[in-house]
């Protein structure tokens, strides 16, 4: 016992803040899934936050829980989540991107105004440096 605080108390408060840290995760995953403005940006943000959510959520489990088996298999548990998610969020991407789906960039509908730099005096460069430029046709008529 120190200073007043028995040791199963002290654990319980531990596994709480690793919880509590999870948590903040999880609701940073759930704000960037609601506010980001395209598909590949809601799936860096929901595969980094929810990961590391994840992690820090089992570890707050695994320490409340003590040595047990049932936190082995929750460990277990976690190091699947832990290489299957970035895997996945990866994948998904990688078909995304293959399958044509847009990328977000400043010309894109809207963009500007989602930004704050629709106006007389804002010129911007793009985000993304890889945007395809965009082809005209020509009239056949001389120009």
């Amino acid at each position: 016992m120190i200073c007043g605080i028995d040791s199963v108390t002290l654990r319980e408060v531990i596994a709480g803040i690793f919880m509590v840290g999870g948590l903040i995760f999880f609701i940073g995953s759930a704000i960037g899934m609601l506010r980001l403005p395209d598909f590949y940006s809601r799936i860096h943000a929901s595969g980094n936050s929810e990961t590391l959510g994840c992690m820090l959520s089992f570890i707050g489990l695994i320490i409340y829980e003590g040595p047990t088996l049932t936190a082995v298999k929750m460990a277990f548990v976690f190091l699947i989540v832990f290489l299957a998610n970035p895997i996945g969020s990866h994948i998904l991407g990688k078909a995304a991107y293959k399958s044509g789906h847009p990328v977000w960039t400043l010309e894109s509908k809207g963009a500007k105004k989602l930004v704050g730099l629709e106006g007389p005096n804002h010129d911007a460069d793009e985000p993304v440096g890889h945007v395809r430029p965009v082809k005209r046709k020509r009239k056949k008529g001389g120009k």
